[in-house]
């Protein structure tokens, strides 16, 4: 079969037999009487077998050598294919990302999709102090993409770094919401924190909706950080979580200012008084909450809590009447 022939029939173009040829990976088996190559079965089913393994991601060198060497183990050259395959889908994916992100803030010329790429360059660098100046100036220099903000925030462990972002993903609006949100479901406690903390300073309406989910979320963590913001906004589903909070002394003198806050609508004085005064009667609960408890009842208005903390005065606990005491002094003060 001649060289024409055999490129019709392989789909490997005739200059490309002839470099197989040059390398010696498949010699024509003859030639015709006018010094023609001529191909045989055998060395058309070669450049088949050589094909295969090129579209595999071997060289043609390693082609050659995987058909003429009978020790050969494909195993070890399969598994470097496998890394280098992996590596390459790694990179052209970053690049893809990259390309989106850009494409996202739908820059009006070269020179937006220059700072672009500086900002992205920036958010990633090594350096805290660079990637801190990057989300600062995100929202003044140059739109950073919302999608690389919160990547960026969930994976920030510079506190700095951190506080800038988050200011610039509030800054940015509810964009990042949806990634953000994803991020309270993520396995690693530390990322569903910063997803939290992040919500937590977007005050637009869909993050308090967002929050409201978020208080029941399996995670505790995120679960204070949500009935905090909630409890700032007027929400009343962040109460059970915020006396929680008050007995078991975690962040307790920011929940109390938070129920403060709450009481401050009388619809919802009495409910926190009478849910406080529960938990101060439940038997199981520590002397030291207690007092937490009953200090809690110091900025709540109303009867319900003065009540309460006119009974508390004769406590078994001396401690607990001692403060109710002080408390219902300084009420009456008022």
């Amino acid at each position: 079969m001649l060289i024409g022939d055999v490129a019709r029939r392989s789909g490997v173009s005739a200059r490309m037999l002839r470099h197989y040829d040059s390398l010696g990976l498949v010699r024509p088996t003859g030639r015709s009487g006018a010094g023609y190559r001529e191909y045989s079965s055998e060395d058309v089913r070669r450049i088949f077998h050589i094909e295969s393994l090129r579209s595999l991601g071997l060289s043609l060198r390693e082609a050659g050598r995987a058909l003429d060497d009978p020790g050969f183990t494909p195993s070890e050259l399969v598994d470097d294919l496998i890394r280098q395959t992996r590596e390459r889908i790694a990179a052209e994916t970053e690049l893809l990302t990259r390309l989106r992100r850009i494409d996202a803030v739908e820059p009006a010329g070269w020179e937006d999709v220059l700072q672009i790429v500086a900002l992205l360059q920036a958010l990633g660098s090594k350096s805290a102090g660079k990637r801190q100046r990057a989300a600062l100036s995100s929202v003044d220099e140059a739109p950073m993409p919302v999608e690389a903000l919160v990547e960026a925030a969930l994976s920030e462990t510079d506190p700095n770094v951190a506080g800038a972002l988050r200011w610039a993903l509030a800054r940015s609006g509810d964009g990042g919401l949806a990634l953000l949100a994803e991020g309270l479901g993520s396995p690693v406690a530390e990322v569903r924190k910063r997803a939290v903390q992040s919500i937590v300073e977007i005050p637009h309406g869909e993050a308090t909706a967002l929050l409201q989910d978020a208080i029941a979320n399996p995670d505790i963590v995120v679960r204070r950080y949500a009935a905090l913001a909630l409890g700032a906004r007027g929400v009343a589903d962040a109460v059970p979580t915020l006396i929680d909070m008050v007995v078991e002394g975690t962040n307790d003198v920011d929940a109390a200012d938070a129920l403060s806050a709450l009481a401050s609508r009388p619809a919802l004085a009495d409910q926190i008084a009478i849910r406080l005064v529960d938990r101060l009667t439940h038997g199981s609960v520590e002397s030291s909450a207690r007092r937490r408890l009953t200090q809690a009842l110091a900025d709540i208005p109303g009867i319900t809590a003065s009540r309460a903390l006119a009974d508390l005065t004769h406590d078994e606990d001396r401690a607990v009447a001692l403060t109710a005491t002080y408390i219902l002094g300084i009420r009456d003060a008022r």
